[in-house]
């Protein structure tokens, strides 16, 4: 255990905390993490009383050596892609947390609530404004995206 990086330390830590207790409509995927730490898969599921009740959605989280100093590279990826305002068709996701308003002090879990907030708080699903020359022009790590915020209160 001790050849663990701090990294990896604040990883495995996360990981067992999302298992015992997860924050509701989130699991973890845990065949997918098994040996890798740095790459994990979380169910998500849409709430009730949302306009994605009954659904579920996956999320890859990507972390490097830098976690938590550095934000995950999160995704929504499989066949369910939420159609959202600010997720983009290849499961890209526009939030404030996951680039520039990301801090050590955030967490898989705290990630994991407010991608489910923003879709909770979704009123119509449709995709984002610019989603076709996103999609077509972006880089493959969305982290590496300028994000502009069409609307703060999607």
């Amino acid at each position: 255990m001790s050849s663990m990086s701090p990294s990896e330390r604040r990883l495995q830590k996360e990981l067992m905390g999302l298992i015992k207790e997860p924050p509701p409509g989130v699991s973890v995927d845990t065949e997918s993490i098994s040996q890798n730490l740095s790459e994990w898969k979380i169910n998500i599921a849409g709430f009730e009383g949302t306009l994605y009740e009954g659904e579920s959605f996956q999320l890859l989280f990507k972390f490097n050596n830098k976690y938590p100093f550095d934000s995950p590279e999160v995704t929504f990826i499989g066949s369910n892609i939420p159609v959202h305002p600010h997720v983009y068709s290849n499961g890209h996701i526009c939030l404030s947390i996951l680039t520039e308003d990301w801090s050590p002090a955030l967490s898989v879990q705290s990630v994991c609530l407010s991608i489910a907030s923003m879709l909770s708080s979704c009123r119509e699903k449709k995709r984002p404004p610019d989603n076709t020359l996103y999609v077509k022009t972006c880089n493959k790590n969305p982290k590496k995206t300028k994000w502009w915020y069409h609307d703060d209160n999607v």
